[in-house]
């Protein structure tokens, strides 16, 4: 079910910069916006509003929503206009499960290459994690999330996976953000697991580690769907 749009205290803290080409600064801040969820799936977008946010006319905001719905994160309704795209079940299956194909692969080239100072900025990343978790920090969460898959992916040393991964990285995050808190403890002891088998250069059972880790995180996911669908909220 739509909501209706109003401005965020988020959005009225994210006013650009000018130096910055404004179409383009528009297209990120609102991406950030929709990724973070403070622009909800189904909200309606209206220009002006937008445009007061981030400080900016509204023809960068046209501009920038143009290029969302291209990408499919709104969705542009004649006569009715622009709205945050909302995912179906099966988009999710899709991505997430092009994610753990992908993430699998990099996790064993990263055991692979491990050296022993990466593998300490594992555990470095691993304790931002905790702590975030311990303090009930969600957008922390997600953000140390983003940063240990982003840092392993970086070890594996393979440009052509990295640029892959990115590509599906921002949507991942999208996907994440709700159940980011109920992932929890499992996901960070499962970190843990991925760390040692990576440490100890046992690329088949990181590889085998991080396939269950995504695997997971999309049961989740689907599972928190269907709860959602259950008590009726969109």
């Amino acid at each position: 079910m739509a909501t209706t749009s109003a401005p965020s205290q988020a959005g009225s803290r994210m006013r650009l910069e000018r130096p910055a080409p404004l179409r383009e600064a528009a297209y990120e801040a609102l991406m950030e916006l929709i990724i973070t969820r403070e622009l909800r799936p189904g909200q309606h977008l209206v220009e002006n509003e937008l445009a007061a946010q981030l400080g900016v006319s509204r023809q960068p905001i046209r501009e920038a929503l143009q290029r969302l719905q291209s990408e499919g994160w709104v969705d542009l309704r004649p006569a009715l206009g622009a709205f945050v795209h909302v995912p179906t079940d099966a988009e999710a299956d899709e991505l997430l499960g092009v994610r753990t194909l992908l993430e699998a692969e990099s996790a064993r080239l990263a055991a692979r290459a491990a050296k022993p100072p990466q593998v300490d900025h594992l555990w470095d990343l691993h304790r931002t994690g905790e702590k975030a978790l311990a303090s009930g920090d969600k957008e922390g969460l997600v953000t140390a999330n983003d940063a240990f898959h982003s840092y392993i992916v970086a070890m594996s040393g393979n440009s052509v996976l990295a640029n892959l991964i990115g590509q599906v990285g921002r949507r991942v995050r999208w996907y994440y953000e709700p159940i980011a808190l109920a992932r929890g403890k499992d996901a960070w002891d499962e970190h843990s697991e991925l760390i040692e088998a990576i440490a100890g250069r046992s690329g088949k059972r990181a590889g085998d580690l991080m396939r269950r880790h995504t695997e997971r995180t999309r049961e989740i996911y689907h599972e928190r769907r269907q709860e959602a669908a259950d008590e009726g909220v969109a």
